[in-house]
């Protein structure tokens, strides 16, 4: 269960953003739709990663939140000799939608299209 108690305690005021994007940043990569966001690799990387506040709303019972993930992904290929395949990161841009309940911070997280 994902819980963004410290974005949710700071809404409305001017440490919102940050607030949102650490607990983004700090939150587990498998928590985060990266592998369905995928465009360019076919595998996402857990390392770094950086997100960008597109807009929030007050729903009444839940703040909705859209924002946009930086973060990197690879080509697997078998890394034999003659293995076309690139070796390196690909860089990965992906939107989420996050619902946060704003009587408990629980937080649901889905991919959007771009």
């Amino acid at each position: 269960m994902i819980r963004l108690a410290r974005t949710l305690a700071a809404w409305n005021t001017e440490a919102f953003r940050q607030t949102l994007k650490q607990e983004i940043e700090q939150l587990d990569a498998w928590q985060l739709p990266l592998q369905q966001g995928l465009a360019r690799g076919s595998h996402a990387l857990a390392g770094r990663r950086e997100a960008v506040l597109i807009g929030a709303t007050d729903l009444g019972d839940r703040l909705r939140v859209k924002a946009g993930i930086f973060y990197a992904s690879v080509i697997a290929g078998c890394s034999c000799a003659d293995d076309p395949t690139p070796v390196g990161d690909e860089n990965e841009y992906c939107i989420v939608q996050l619902d946060i309940a704003k009587d408990t911070a629980e937080t649901t997280i889905q991919l959007l299209a771009e």
